[in-house]
């Protein structure tokens, strides 16, 4: 096994009792970064030189028996929205052109200061505007979508390009392309973790989160991740804590909510089989399933683009009118539209999320998490706008991607993404759980509990020799 292919808390736990050196591990994450960039184009920049010498630096630091914290010498590649100093934030769009950001965002410092060493910056759909991200191709299947807005960080985190990486997520924008490319992605309790020095696009919705391998690694992230920061309006009032799941996976405490409405509905029968497996092997564990039914279904989506629309609009203002051709012509309509919805319409929208918001604080009083699918379907072809589903129903592909993760984003409550199985494409499918706010903990044990016992793939397919690369590409 190649140092690449370690999990993060497998790295670090290497690193910490000196079998690896964090730089052994940058270097092979860097040779892995340039034999799938070509193919799968996950990075905007590669900072390949400052890595090496954070990991330089967490060597020397090892060496002399100090660490700095559970992320030690690991490289992570951060969403191209996340401020580094004196890097680019180009949101992989023109609008940002030669923009160098002055200070490092909240995360960037946390990350810096815990002893990682930054690998680059990933890509996202422009603005985090969309489900796709269309510059990046999926780890599994170059043919098909990544899944956005953080396709980047989930792309290099499923290629062995990083052992982590951070999103955001905002309808979906983490949960989505972990989804599509196998990996475990984490939208935490709104407020959780400081959005402080990251491009927004909608500040009511925005959360910041880990992509990883494993949902003991996101555990592990977001132990250096949360915290509050008087910076971030929205950051809740709450001290650092690990977040790591404590051994064991019996689950014989746990109520597991099974969506009776709206979370089936319109859904693959290959996504809905996996799903259904997936929570079976729960119940397996010692959990109690409860039926449950979703309040609200008929005003999720109209709540979420409520949301969304008017808030990014207002944000994109003033570019919108110095260089509005700057923008790709599917975010720039967007955000046109949304500069025409009456404030009347947004203010129904706050007051439906309030509404909402309550009935689910009440669902959740009856289960400790839900299981649910995180999207209706694997990874669309590339360049798929629509699809029919077998009532004759027509559906945007964003539209699909987004229904089934809005509702935590609306209200605010964590949402985990695991990879439990495959289509019959060998595509990933992913299950959702969903919890109570500020309960990320006890939603992460169940996840942690899943993985440990459930039937995994010997090798994901993104960490075999990458399709369509010549011999000379895999030195």
């Amino acid at each position: 096994m190649q140092p690449y292919e370690l999990t993060l808390t497998a790295a670090a736990s290497a690193i910490r009792a000196r079998r690896l050196s964090p730089v052994e591990l940058v270097d092979s994450v860097l040779e892995r970064i340039e034999q799938s960039q070509p193919a799968l184009n996950a990075y905007v920049t590669v900072t390949a030189e400052r890595a090496r010498d954070a990991a330089r630096r967490a060597a020397d630091e090892a060496a002399a028996g100090r660490f700095r914290g559970p992320l030690h010498g690991i490289p992570v590649a951060l969403k191209d929205l996340i401020d580094v100093a004196g890097l680019a934030t180009t949101a992989s769009s023109r609008v940002r052109a030669g923009h160098r950001a002055e200070t490092d965002s909240t995360v960037a410092a946390r990350l810096a200061e815990a002893g990682t060493a930054l690998l680059g910056k990933t890509h996202t759909h422009e603005f985090a505007y969309g489900l796709t991200t269309p510059q990046t191709a999926n780890a599994w299947d170059r043919g098909r979508v990544a899944g956005g807005s953080s396709g980047g960080s989930a792309v290099a985190v499923a290629a062995g390009a990083a052992p982590f990486a951070l999103g955001t997520d905002t309808g979906g924008s983490i949960r989505v392309p972990a989804a599509l490319n196998g990996v475990v992605g984490l939208k935490p309790t709104y407020g959780l973790v400081p959005r402080h020095g990251v491009t927004s696009l909608s500040w009511t919705l925005d959360h910041v989160g880990p992509l990883a391998r494993t949902v003991q690694d996101a555990a592990l992230a977001l132990t250096v991740l949360a915290g509050h920061d008087p910076r971030d309006p929205a950051a809740l009032p709450l001290p650092p804590a690990d977040y790591r799941p404590a051994p064991g996976t019996d689950l014989s405490a746990v109520r597991v909510g099974v969506p009776r409405t709206y979370y089936f509905d319109h859904v693959d029968p290959d996504v809905e089989r996996a799903v259904r497996a997936a929570i079976a092997h729960l119940q397996s564990l010692g959990a109690t399933l409860v039926d449950v039914d979703i309040p609200m279904t008929r005003y999720i989506q109209a709540t979420q683009w409520g949301l969304m629309v008017p808030e990014a609009s207002a944000y994109h203002e003033q570019w919108l009118r110095s260089a509005p051709e700057r923008y790709g012509p599917d975010i720039r309509v967007l955000l046109e539209a949304g500069a025409l919805m009456p404030a009347a319409d947004y203010l129904r929208a706050q007051r439906a999320r309030t509404l909402m918001r309550r009935a689910w604080l009440e669902l959740l009083q009856q289960v400790d998490v839900i299981a649910a699918p995180t999207v209706p379907m694997t990874a669309a072809p590339a360049g798929q706008t629509t699809l029919t589903w077998p009532d004759g129903t027509h559906e945007s592909v964003s539209d699909a991607y987004v229904r089934l993760c809005a509702p935590a984003d609306i209200t605010g409550i964590p949402a985990l993404s695991l990879p439990v199985g495959r289509d019959r494409a060998g595509l990933p499918i992913g299950m959702q759980l969903l919890g109570r706010p500020r309960a990320d903990a006890d939603l992460l044990r169940v996840g942690h509990a899943y993985e440990q016992t459930a039937p995994q793939p010997a090798l994901p397919a993104a960490l075999t020799p990458l399709k369509g690369l010549s011999p000379a590409g895999l030195r």
